[in-house]
């Protein structure tokens, strides 16, 4: 069904498209679902692709991935009832990660509301939680103004998801005459305040071993620039998690990991920027006893600080970083900094003999040492796995903002090949490595159809040790034994890829791992490169996670 725009007759779905199309929507991931099908018709009409996937979820989890690599709202319309359940847990992750993103969701028709509908249920209760902003259409007059309200919440900060569903009669019902356009409004920000501000300049002033912080409303925020001169002006050591890695080049001189426990716990003043103190920082504990924090973000958080702080910045980042750096002058860490670099680059000499370890099946070191010989400084890396994914995040750099996409503090497997995708689909040309764990696959790895189906040249690389190593090993340690933590040895996901019609590769070996990346990237098709890997290692954790 299509109808003439020009005749001032439009339907609810072809509202819905304009006022994606005003908001600068290009991609519209979803599965097809008979709700959405006057949704799809106005896309169709508006100019807006449909990337149509294998699950709901994956559905969600590309339109949380557009978000991540684009700054972006990405969007996903997932169908009435078991459709918007599905996408619970991508809104879930969305939340934690603050990742703009507007669910459009079908509903069971209202005229016959309460009557048995098929798929009949009233989202609103169990999504409201997850959301900025929540509504069901009363009418197709209300449909242009719920979808601006929609992505007004959702890129405001914090920024995160926001979702608005459709009854069946209103979003295929006609609206007579003109339809409004009206202009897109803009979020507002605000700004730091004064006093906190003067109280966090003279701290940073007089520090003689200060230290940066910084995640992921840190990008959001778009201040990558500002911590930058920041950094350069004081001399400030800067640590990066979340979607901040890449906000400061890993090679630049002020950039620093694996020094990230001595840093912060014998840190004199420490600005923590857009991230807070969870379990990702001991939950305060992982700073000193005397350090000075200050703490900066996009916005007030919903839960105050695990301890004391010394000042408390909220409002537009770059603004306060600027005002920062403008305040507290040059600074001279060059000691402190050097201490930190000696502590780097030993425990990177450390790292070597692992990075070339010749056992098989291979150390997850290994593959990162070889994966890291073919990628560009500037792939993207999506990573869906646990452990594997851990050693990842200890070897893998980010070079620029957006180009780390791991599931962030929710934690949840089958993210990743809905964030590829994405990915792919922002930046065409651009590197785009999904790390899986074989336990992740299991989530969505169907989606090498969806891949496959779309053309979509996303490289996967699986460390298979045939476990829930992230499990097992822990449990094995408290208990002495372990259960439900094993999964089949060696099982094939290679071939699996290569029936639904990717390219594939199994590692067995060391020497065989370079010749299968390489044939994975020039082959230009959705790959998986399986890579046996040794059950026995654990990843050497410190944090804890309640």
């Amino acid at each position: 069904m299509s109808l003439d725009a020009e005749s001032g007759v439009l339907h609810g779905g072809r509202l819905v498209a304009r006022r994606l199309k005003a908001h600068g929507v290009r991609k519209l991931f979803t599965l097809s679902g008979g709700h959405l099908f006057s949704i799809y018709d106005g896309c169709l009409q508006e100019g807006i692709e449909l990337v149509d996937v294998r699950h709901e979820s994956t559905a969600a989890f590309a339109a949380e991935g557009w978000a991540k690599v684009t700054r972006q709202p990405g969007v996903a319309a997932l169908t009435a009832g078991p459709g918007v359940t599905n996408g619970m847990s991508a809104l879930g992750s969305a939340q934690m990660n603050h990742s703009p993103m507007v669910v459009l969701g079908g509903r069971a028709p209202a005229f016959r509301w309460g009557q048995g509908s098929l798929q009949e249920i009233d989202h609103l209760p169990f999504v409201r939680p997850l959301v900025k902003y929540a509504a069901t259409a009363g009418s197709t007059a209300e449909i242009p103004a719920l979808v601006d309200e929609a992505f007004l919440a959702a890129r405001t900060p914090h920024t995160g998801p926001a979702f608005v569903d459709f009854p069946l009669d209103h979003v295929f019902m006609n609206l007579e005459g003109e339809a409004e356009s009206p202009a897109v409004r803009e979020p507002r920000t605000g700004r730091a305040d004064p006093a906190e501000l003067d109280a966090a300049v003279a701290r940073l002033r007089d520090a003689e071993r200060p230290v940066i912080m910084a995640g992921t409303n840190l990008y959001w925020g778009r201040a990558e620039d500002e911590l930058r001169q920041l950094a350069e002006r004081l001399s400030i050591p800067v640590f990066l998690n979340g979607l901040g890695r890449g906000c400061l080049a890993a090679d630049h001189e002020l950039a620093f990991s694996r020094a990230r426990g001595t840093a912060l716990a014998g840190a004199d003043v420490a600005l923590v920027i857009g991230v807070p103190m969870d379990f990702r920082l001991g939950f305060g504990a992982a700073f000193g006893e005397t350090t000075e924090i200050i703490v900066a973000d996009v916005a007030e958080p919903a839960r105050q600080p695990p301890r004391a702080v010394a000042a408390e910045l909220y409002g537009d980042l770059p603004a306060t970083l600027a005002s920062l750096r403008e305040g507290a002058g040059a600074g001279d860490s060059a000691t402190w900094v050097a201490q930190l670099r000696a502590i780097e680059e030993d425990k990177l000499a450390d790292e070597r003999q692992l990075l070339a370890d010749k056992r098989a099946p291979l150390h997850p070191m290994r593959v990162f040492a070889g994966l890291r010989e073919v990628c560009d400084r500037d792939a993207i890396m999506i990573v869906d796995a646990g452990d594997f994914g851990s050693y990842a995040g200890r070897v893998v750099a980010s070079y620029e903002p957006g180009c780390w996409l791991d599931p962030g503090p929710f934690g949840c497997l089958g993210s990743g090949p809905g964030y590829a995708l994405a990915a792919k689909l922002a930046h065409p040309a651009r590197q785009v490595v999904l790390i899986l764990g074989d336990g992740a696959f299991g989530f969505a790895g169907m989606e090498y159809d969806t891949l496959v189906r779309h053309g979509i040249g996303v490289v996967g690389v699986m460390g298979n040790n045939g476990i829930w190593a992230l499990e097992k090993h822990p449990m094995e340690s408290l208990y002495g034994y372990s259960v439900v933590a094993d999964l089949r040895p060696e099982t094939r996901y290679d071939q699996v890829v290569a029936a639904l019609g990717g390219h594939a590769e199994l590692v067995r070996a060391p020497g065989e791992l370079r010749g299968a990346l390489d044939r994975a990237f020039a082959s230009g098709a959705p790959a998986l490169v399986n890579v046996l890997t040794d059950p026995t290692v654990a990843y050497p954790r410190s944090s804890n996670l309640a």
